[in-house]
C-alpha cells in the first residue's frame, strides 16, 4: 500500500447522496410491456364525477347525523342524570316508604283470644331484606327479577324481551309483558312519590289504578324513579321497601301480613314452600290466594321452586321436599269463620273505627269458632242430604247465650265469604208464628195462666177500614175449647187472635218491642199471626229475653275495641241484658208452653235426645218464610230458610227442614255439656167439670145476676122513698 506510509486507509461509508459514483449491479435486460392504454370517454368521466360527489353528500351527511345525534345523546344523557340525581335528592328515607297505607288494618279476636278473621288494610309490621327467611328473598328475586343484583334500575334487555313477546302474542308493544325490573316494580308501588290525595281522586282505587296505568311518558317517569332509586338507596333497601308494600291477596300489604294471614307465622320463619307460595302471589294476588283457590296456589307455587333451583337458590333436595310438601293454610287462614259473623261486627262499631279507619284496630269478639262450625256444618249437612239438588232456596242461622252474647251466625249457603249479603241480619222478613210468643207472653203477663181456655172454631170481625176479617188455622180445621199452651203448641191461628184482641193489641205490641223487635208492627189483628218484618237475629234476640226469665236482651258481639299499642279498650260491650219485659213467673210459664211445642206439637223435629228444649215454629203466608227459633238452658238459637226473591217454598215449614237444621246445629252445639233443666214452671192440671155441673155453674152465674138486680132495684126504690 505506497503512499499510505505503511499505514492501512481509514474505512468510509459511501456517500448515499451527491455527485460521487454509486456502484451497481447491473440489471438484466428486461424487455418493457407496453401499458395498454386507456381509452377515455365523456360518458366514463361524468358518471365517475356523480359517483364522488354522491359519496361525498353521504359522508356528509354521515358526518352531520353523528354530530347530531352524538350532541344529542349527549344533552339527553346530561338532563337524564340531572333527572335521576334531582329524583334521587327528594327522596325520603327507607323507613318512611315502608307503610303508606291510606286506611288501617282490623284484626277480629274469638272469645278464645285466637285470630279469626281481618279486615282492611293488613300490615304485619316493618321487615327488612336481612330480616326475612333467605328462601322469600331467593324466591321473590328468582320469580320476578333473577338480575336484580346485577342491573342500575332498568334492564333493556328485560324491555327488549318483553317487547318482542307482547308483539309474537298479538298486543301492543307496552300490552302484557312490562319487562319491569324489582326496583321498577317498587316505582310503581310507591306511585313514583304521589301520594294519595283524597281531594284529588275519587277513590282510593281509581288512585292506584292511575299508579298501575302503562304508556310511554309514565314508563320513561318509571325509570328515572327506578335509577334515581339505585342511587340513592342499596339494592337490599330497595328489596325492603317492595317487600313490605306488596299487596299479596286477602287484604295483606306487605309479605308479613301475608305470612301471618295465610300460615299464621312470621316472614323470618317461612320454608321454602311457604315463600314460593307468597311470590307466586305477586303475578295475581287475589286470583292465586290461597283462600280463593289452594290448588291453583299451589300449583304456581311448584312454578316458583322450579326458578329457584334452576338459579340454584335450592338443592336438588330442598327442591323435591318442597314439591312434595306444598305450603297449606293455617287452621285460622282454612277456616275462614265467620265471615258473615265479622261483617256484622265491623257494622256494629263506629265506621270510623272499622271501614274507614286510619289506625290498626283489634276487635274482641263473642265468637265461639267451635259453635260456628257446628252451624256451618248443619246447614251443609241438611242441604246435602235433604234439599233437591239445584235448589236456590237459602238459609240462616244464630247461635247467642241467654244474654245476647252471639257465638255463632251463618248468613247464608255459602259459608266461606266476605262482603256477602247477610240474611241473618239484613234480610226484614214476616215472622209467622214465630211471633206468637209475644201474643201469649202478654197473656200470661196480665195473669192469664197456661190452662186458660178459648175456643178455636169458625169466626169472624169488622176491621174498620178492611172490611170482615175471617182467619183461618194453616190445617183449615178447628179444635174447639183450647187451653193457651194448646193452642201455642199446635199453632193455632183463630185462639191466637182471640187472645190478642183480648189482652190488646198495643199490649202485644209493647211486648214484642220491649223484647227487641225493633222493625215497624203490623197494624190490625193479623199482628198476631206475625205479619210484621223482622230479621233473624232480632228474632233470635226476643226469645233469649224469654229463656233468661223476660229480661230484654240486645244481641251483641263486640267485647272490646283496642288501637294496636293501646292496653285500655277505646269501646267495650255495647249490648246484653236490658229491661225486664214480663213477670218472671209469666217467662217461666211461657217456657214451658214452648216446651210443649217440641215435645208434642209442630216443632217435634227440633227435639234433642239428651235435653229439653222450647221453641216455635213459624211458617208465612204461601210458605215464603219458614222459621224455627227456640233455646235450651245454655243456648239460643234461631233459623230461617226461604228464597231472596219470595219465592215460595215448596212442602216447607217451619217445623220441617229449619226445625231440623236446630237440631242438628244444637246437637253440635251441646257435645260434651251436662244436660240442664229450662227455667220453667208447669201449671197446676185442672180438672175440667162434667157437662151436669158446667150448666148448674151457669145457672148459678144468671141467679146471681137476677139477684144483683133485683137488690139494685129494691135500694133504688128505697131511696126514693
Amino acid at each position: 500500500m505506497s503512499g499510505t506510509n505503511g499505514k492501512k486507509p481509514p474505512l468510509r461509508a459511501e456517500k448515499r447522496y451527491g455527485t460521487a459514483t454509486k456502484r451497481t449491479k447491473p440489471a438484466p435486460n428486461k424487455v418493457a410491456k407496453p401499458k395498454p392504454k386507456r381509452q377515455k370517454t365523456a360518458s366514463a368521466g361524468g358518471n365517475g364525477r356523480i359517483r364522488g360527489a354522491f359519496g361525498a353528500l353521504l359522508r356528509w351527511i354521515a358526518r352531520l347525523i353523528w354530530k347530531v345525534t352524538s350532541r344529542t345523546a349527549l344533552v339527553c344523557a346530561l338532563i337524564l342524570g340531572a333527572a335521576v340525581v334531582y329524583t334521587a335528592t327528594t327522596l325520603p328515607d327507607v323507613a318512611s316508604l315502608l307503610d303508606a297505607r291510606t286506611r288501617g288494618s282490623v284484626t277480629l279476636i274469638d272469645r278464645e283470644g285466637e285470630i279469626f278473621a281481618w279486615r282492611g288494610d293488613q300490615y304485619g309490621g316493618q321487615i327488612t331484606a336481612s330480616s326475612v327467611s333467605k328462601h322469600l328473598k331467593h324466591a321473590v328475586v328468582a320469580t320476578e327479577d333473577k338480575r336484580f343484583y346485577r342491573h342500575f334500575g332498568i334492564s333493556p334487555r328485560g324491555v327488549a324481551s318483553a317487547v318482542r313477546i307482547n308483539l309474537s302474542e298479538g298486543r301492543g308493544p307496552l300490552s302484557g309483558h312490562g319487562g319491569s325490573t324489582l326496583t321498577q316494580q317498587t316505582a310503581k308501588l310507591l306511585c313514583l312519590g304521589v301520594p294519595f290525595d283524597p281531594e284529588t281522586w275519587d277513590s282510593e282505587a281509581a288512585y292506584e289504578a292511575d299508579c298501575r296505568r302503562t304508556t310511554i311518558w309514565r314508563k320513561a317517569k318509571e325509570a328515572i324513579y327506578a335509577m334515581a332509586m339505585e342511587a340513592r338507596f342499596s339494592k337490599d333497601e330497595i328489596l325492603t321497601i317492595y317487600l313490605n308494600r306488596a299487596y299479596l291477596g286477602a287484604s295483606a300489604r306487605g309479605f308479613q301480613a301475608a305470612a301471618q294471614r295465610y300460615f299464621g307465622i312470621d316472614a323470618a320463619n317461612l320454608n321454602p314452600a311457604q315463600s314460593a307460595m307468597l311470590a307466586g302471589l305477586l303475578t295475581a294476588p287475589t286470583r292465586l290466594a290461597p283462600t280463593n283457590n289452594l290448588q291453583r296456589s299451589q300449583d304456581r307455587a311448584a312454578t316458583v321452586v322450579r326458578l329457584m333451583y334452576e338459579q340454584e337458590y335450592l338443592t336438588t333436595a330442598e327442591r323435591d321436599q318442597a314439591w312434595e310438601n306444598p305450603a297449606t293454610l293455617s287452621k285460622a287462614a282454612e277456616k275462614r269463620a265467620g265471615g258473615y259473623f265479622a261483617d256484622w261486627v265491623m257494622d256494629t262499631a263506629p265506621s270510623f273505627l272499622t271501614r274507614e279507619t286510619t289506625e290498626d284496630v283489634f276487635l274482641y269478639t263473642t265468637l265461639d269458632q267451635r259453635l260456628q262450625t257446628a252451624a256451618e256444618d248443619a246447614m251443609k249437612l241438611i242441604f246435602e242430604t235433604k234439599v233437591r239438588e239445584g235448589s236456590l232456596a237459602q238459609a240462616a242461622i244464630v247461635v247467642m247465650s241467654s244474654d245476647g252474647a252471639v257465638r255463632a251466625m251463618v248468613g247464608g249457603r255459602e259459608t266461606k265469604v266476605s262482603g256477602a249479603f247477610n240474611r241473618a241480619s239484613m234480610a226484614m222478613r214476616q215472622t209467622g208464628s214465630a211471633f206468637k210468643p209475644f201474643v201469649y207472653g202478654a197473656a200470661l203477663d196480665l195473669g192469664f195462666t197456661p190452662n186458660a181456655t178459648v175456643v178455636d172454631e169458625p169466626w169472624c170481625m169488622d176491621v174498620p177500614g178492611s172490611g170482615e176479617y175471617c182467619p183461618k188455622n194453616y190445617t183449615k180445621d178447628f179444635k174447639g175449647r183450647v187451653t193457651l199452651a194448646q193452642a201455642l203448641a199446635q199453632s193455632l191461628n183463630i185462639p191466637a187472635i182471640r187472645v190478642s184482641e183480648s189482652v190488646g193489641r198495643e199490649n202485644v205490641g209493647r211486648v214484642a218491642e220491649d223484647f227487641g223487635i225493633e222493625s215497624d208492627l203490623a197494624v190490625g189483628p193479623a199482628i198476631a199471626l206475625g205479619t210484621s218484618e223482622s230479621t233473624l237475629i232480632e228474632m233470635t234476640g226476643a226469645y233469649a229475653g224469654i229463656l233468661n226469665g223476660g229480661q230484654s236482651v240486645r244481641p251483641y258481639g263486640l267485647t272490646e275495641l283496642r288501637l294496636q299499642g293501646d292496653d285500655a279498650p277505646l269501646i267495650g260491650k255495647e249490648g246484653g241484658l236490658g229491661e225486664r219485659v214480663i213477670t218472671e213467673q209469666a217467662a217461666r210459664s211461657l217456657t214451658w208452653m214452648m216446651h210443649q211445642v217440641t215435645e208434642t206439637g209442630t216443632g217435634q223435629r227440633a227435639k234433642l235426645p239428651d235435653r229439653q228444649t222450647a221453641g216455635k215454629t213459624g211458617t208465612t203466608q204461601a210458605a215464603r218464610d219458614a222459621w224455627f227459633i227456640g233455646f235450651t238452658a245454655d243456648y239460643v238459637a234461631g233459623v230461617w230458610m226461604g228464597y231472596d226473591d219470595n219465592t215460595p217454598l215448596t212442602g216447607v215449614t217451619g217445623g220441617g227442614l229449619p226445625a231440623e237444621i236446630w237440631r242438628e246445629t244444637m246437637v253440635r252445639v251441646h257435645e260434651g255439656l251436662p244436660a240442664r233443666a229450662l227455667p220453667m214452671d208447669a201449671p197446676l192440671k185442672a180438672v175440667a167439670p162434667a157437662p151436669q155441673a158446667q150448666e148448674r155453674k151457669k145457672k148459678r152465674k144468671l141467679d146471681d145476676r137476677a139477684e144483683r138486680v133485683l137488690i139494685d132495684v129494691l135500694r133504688n126504690l128505697l131511696d126514693k122513698n
